[in-house]
């Protein structure tokens, strides 16, 4: 098993089932009417364990007091270029802290944990989307630097990729795509919400327009 301390207390170790529901929950306190009224993070986390492009090994959790209070999980994802042929790559998301615990480390600790397993895996990079201010930290670039765009054929500062060694991308240019896993079906989302207790849904300055 792997773990890791820090000063502040906080063990990271791998994922196991008895965690699943916790780590569920957590999710879902932690992007609850984030990005939109309510959230789906926490069914596509659900969903990612039982998917293909799941990585198991790249799947942990950080404690607190030794309280579960943050995951991090991964999915293959593959950039197509012009001639069709796919090149993988892999993507983390969602990464979940517990509202009452972040900015205490916990997320950079579990970004910079799984990294060094992913580089010692031979993946040849990371590529996700998210906040720039905060992902240039670990070594995150626009992707447009390396000819990577989203499957739409789209760049943005939120759309970024971090090279596990150096040259990992080189020769790799493409079209991103994602795993469909994180395609949610509102139907599905509401009925594997009722498993959790109730949360009101609101409007905030957050969420996208």
């Amino acid at each position: 098993m792997s773990e890791r301390k820090n000063k502040m207390s906080i063990m990271i170790r791998p994922e196991n089932k008895n965690d699943y529901h916790t780590v569920e929950n957590l999710t879902r306190e932690a992007f609850w009417d984030l990005y939109h009224p309510g959230c789906a993070e926490h069914l596509i986390v659900h969903n990612i364990r039982k998917a293909s492009s799941f990585i198991p090994e790249l799947d942990f959790v950080a404690l607190l007091n030794n309280k579960i209070v943050g995951n991090i999980i991964y999915t293959k994802s593959k950039v197509v270029d012009k001639d069709d042929h796919e090149h993988e790559v892999i993507t983390f998301g969602p990464i979940s802290v517990l509202p009452s615990c972040q900015k205490l480390g916990i997320g950079s600790a579990l970004i910079e944990h799984t990294t060094k397993i992913a580089q010692a895996m031979d993946y040849k990079a990371i590529i996700i989307f998210g906040n720039p201010a905060y992902y240039h930290r670990f070594g995150f670039e626009n992707a447009a630097s390396y000819g990577i765009s989203t499957a739409e054929g789209a760049n943005f500062e939120a759309f970024m990729a971090l090279e596990l060694y150096k040259g990992g991308l080189q020769g790799i240019t493409g079209r991103f795509y994602a795993d469909p896993v994180f395609d949610v079906n509102q139907e599905e989302l509401e009925s594997f919400d009722k498993k959790f207790p109730f949360k009101e849904k609101h409007v905030t300055d957050t969420q996208f327009k």
